[in-house]
């Protein structure tokens, strides 16, 4: 169906009669769209339907991308000319030559003196601008940093190290669509989607009574709805209520012992651990009925096919490395891995993040507080503390691109003050966000729109999926692509010889084939260049793709390595070797599939998983000593001094972190009221509409009331992406409670470092 974007009041719309390919960037999905643009100047996205071209959406949408106008002509203060921090904290505008010579010197300067690890770089991925990210590994090769971070490592991070230490392989997804029974762990889909056609989905599974749909969350929300079984776990006690699930399987022989014996190791210490577990107590304890758990578990272990899929409630909450562990213990002993419908290690073009051969977690830590690297991003919530020290490794400079710490990570009052104490902070980005407003310099970006971009959330199996979305409109004057930024910074280095570029921008004006030939002879014979691969592609190979389609080049050395890689798996989509799938990309304005692994999807799955021995690693000894403690360990939950728990960055109909900072874009709810019970308000005295004082640990705020039937008492929610602010007729105003005013950077898990944003301790008062 073709839909009237929500244009700006004042634009006049004028559809044009051509539509062109781009896709969303306001969730993971990344559904394929297509735009018709109009208004004065023809840059109004006026008319925005699904593209059913498009591979892997084929059509779908949900709401949110037709209000995408916002993101491109909303009010956003974008920047338009690099800015420069005056002594008295004010911004002047300076050329590019003045921007780049000035903090490619101070980055030199620090490096000299600290060392090249004392630069952090965040970011790379928000935004909706991702392409751009991956040439900031060769700005960090340049100057010698070694450390970054970006919004994976609020949230993925421990999922990856289980992942990495059980099957070797750091991302592991599942196939809901396929699943006779599907188990949604801390995830509303309705909302928050995180897979295609995700509302379908959910619906083809309720109405099919073949099919089982489980949803395990403290709320009753759209999602739980559906279900045959909602486990309605109390805030944080997620832990009890799994670990019963896992002892269940255990005590009732309920587990796939012939495949088990074939496929895993440590499964006798998995056993062990569960011995003792009281089941009828933990059952209390998660305030779920024993019987509802039992019926759970009875229907994953006789159902052919498993899929589960966890999410933020309970990895932005207590225990979430070790719930992500017996969250997977439940799928792998009821034999659910590289089956249809089950669990699978899907083919990458870039991937998110790699497993080590050593998966200890004091592998790589930070210099000053010790906390581990997974995935090779530091912990989100240690930033802080790697800067506000006199330790000698602290972090004195930062790279910020397209990302917005100072509101996004945890206790931002705590983060403003550590980026406000760096040497240098410089922000890449497309408005001047709260994060650039504390910026020594600030570069400014195209948007999504105007230049070449893909997102590499790529997870679609057997046919995964990758979409490189060319310009619809021209950048303004003043803007400049990621690509370049990062090109001209590290030529400012000194780090890249100009003779090497010259000899393979001349070879490939000569053919791919010649090209490849020089590329790997030179970054061979030298560790440094291959460092700074991405934009020695950029300007040798860039120059000679199609026109505006430069910082693509990047690609092409991801097409070489996903070939290598998984070479079956895409010649079966059509690719015959690495340059024939770049062209491939560069050829699909819409998508393309660049992996099929329909052919024999068990044997694609196992040549992934890249354990020593080629099984599954079930025992981790840390993990299953937790298992153990959780016995006399006291359960998480509201206080006399915190009666209420605050969820902190909930998923709403509107709601898109900080991509549209326009609040205009929603339909409803423009100010992001705080969700409460009817049984809490009635206490509190509070009708829909009245104002509360919030209060946590680490602040306060004044919010609307919104009474929600399908929240259990003591459990209050604010959404995610509000307490932006905007210019309206020269005031400046902020739009709802900004979720990091009230979480603190110390609650995190122990292992992985990811916040507690879904249980903040907090207490109510009515406003006066």
């Amino acid at each position: 169906m073709t839909t009237t974007a929500d244009a700006p009041a004042h634009t006049p719309t004028k559809p044009a009669d051509r539509w062109f390919p781009t896709a969303c960037i306001l969730c993971e999905c990344n559904c394929g769209l297509e735009v018709a643009l109009g208004g004065p100047e023809g840059r109004n996205l006026v008319k925005i339907r699904g593209d059913k071209r498009h591979p892997g959406s084929r059509g779908y949408t949900c709401e949110k991308p037709l209000r995408l106008d916002r993101y491109q002509n909303g009010r956003a203060e974008r920047v338009l000319r690099p800015q420069r921090r005056r002594a008295d904290g004010t911004f002047e505008e300076v050329s590019w030559e003045a921007a780049i010579g000035e903090i490619s010197a101070r980055l030199k300067e620090i490096g000299a003196a600290h060392g090249g690890d004392t630069i952090f770089y965040y970011g790379g991925g928000g935004q909706g601008n991702h392409l751009g990210g991956g040439y900031a590994r060769a700005t960090l090769a340049a100057y010698g940093a070694k450390f970054r971070s970006s919004a994976l490592a609020q949230e993925k991070t421990g999922e990856f190290w289980v992942n990495a230490n059980m099957l070797g392989a750091a991302l592991v997804r599942s196939d809901l669509a396929q699943a006779q029974v599907a188990v949604f762990l801390g995830k509303n889909p309705w909302q928050s989607h995180g897979f295609p056609h995700a509302r379908t989905v959910l619906r083809e599974i309720a109405r099919d009574p073949a099919r089982t749909l489980v949803v395990i969350d403290p709320r009753r929300t759209e999602s739980a709805d559906l279900a045959d079984i909602h486990l309605q776990v109390r805030p944080g006690r997620d832990a009890w209520l799994l670990a019963a699930m896992v002892a269940i399987l255990i005590k009732d022989h309920l587990t796939a012992d012939a495949w088990l014996d074939v496929h895993v190791t440590g499964l006798d210490d998995v056993r062990a651990a569960f011995t003792d577990v009281d089941v009828a107590a933990y059952c209390t304890i998660a305030g779920v009925s024993e019987s509802l758990v039992r019926e759970a578990v009875c229907r994953i272990a006789a159902a052919a096919s498993v899929a589960v899929f966890e999410d933020l409630g309970i990895q932005m909450n207590h225990h979430s490395t070790l719930v992500s562990y017996l969250e997977k213990l439940i799928w792998l002993l009821t034999g659910n891995l590289a089956k249809p419908g089950t669990a699978f290690v899907p083919a990458a073009l870039v991937p998110l993040a790699s497993a080590r051969k050593d998966n200890s977690l004091h592998n790589v830590v930070t210099p000053v507080t010790g906390s581990p690297v997974i995935g090779g991003l530091v912990a989100c919530n240690v930033i802080p503390d790697e800067i506000l020290t006199d330790h000698p490794k602290r972090f004195r400079a930062m790279l910020v691109e397209s990302a917005n710490p100072a509101h996004s990570l945890a206790d931002s009052r705590r983060m403003t003050e550590a980026l406000e104490a760096l040497d240098v902070l410089v922000v890449i980005d497309v408005a001047m966000t709260e994060t650039a407003r504390l910026a020594d310099y600030v570069l400014p970006a195209p948007t999504q729109f105007e230049k070449p971009e893909a997102t590499f959330f790529n997870f679609e199996f057997p046919h995964n999926v990758f979409h490189l979305r060319p310009p619809i409109l021209d950048a303004p004057e003043g803007p400049l692509e990621e690509a370049e930024i990062h090109a001209r910074l590290v030529e400012a280095s000194g780090a890249l010889d100009p003779e090497v570029v010259a000899r393979l921008a001349e070879a490939a004006e000569h053919g791919r084939m010649p090209f490849a030939a020089a590329f790997v002879s030179a970054t061979m014979s030298d560790p440094a260049l291959a460092g700074m691969a991405p934009v020695l592609l950029y300007r040798s190979l860039g120059p000679t793709l199609p026109d505006r389609m430069a910082s693509a080049s990047l690609l092409w050395g991801a097409a070489q390595l996903a070939f290598r890689a998984n070479p079956t798996s895409v010649m079966a989509a059509g690719h015959a070797s690495g340059d024939a799938l770049f062209d491939a990309i560069l050829a699909g304005p819409s998508g393309i599939v660049f992996a099929d692994d329909s052919a024999d999807p068990e044997a694609a799955v196992w040549s992934r998983v890249k354990t020593s021995d080629g099984k599954v690693h079930l025992g981790i000894p840390e993990l299953l000593a937790d298992v153990r403690a959780l016995a006399t360990t006291t359960p998480p939950g509201p206080t006399e001094e915190w009666p209420f728990v605050l969820s902190a960055g909930e998923r709403r109909a509107f709601t898109a972190n900080t991509i549209i900072r326009d609040p205009a874009w929603r339909r409803r709810e423009e100010d992001g009221p705080l969700r409460i019970s009817p049984n809490d308000a009635e206490k509190l005295g509070l009708t829909p509409g009245d104002e509360v004082v919030l209060e946590t640990p680490a602040g306060r705020a004044t919010a609307r009331v919104s009474i929600d039937d399908g929240r259990q008492d003591g459990h209050i929610a604010l959404p995610n992406g509000f307490g932006l602010d905007h210019v309206d007729d020269g005031d400046r105003i902020v739009t709802g409670i900004a979720p990091n005013s009230l979480t603190r950077g110390q609650d995190r898990d122990p292992y992985a470092g990811t916040p507690w944003h879904k249980f903040v301790p907090a207490r109510l008062t009515p406003s006066p």
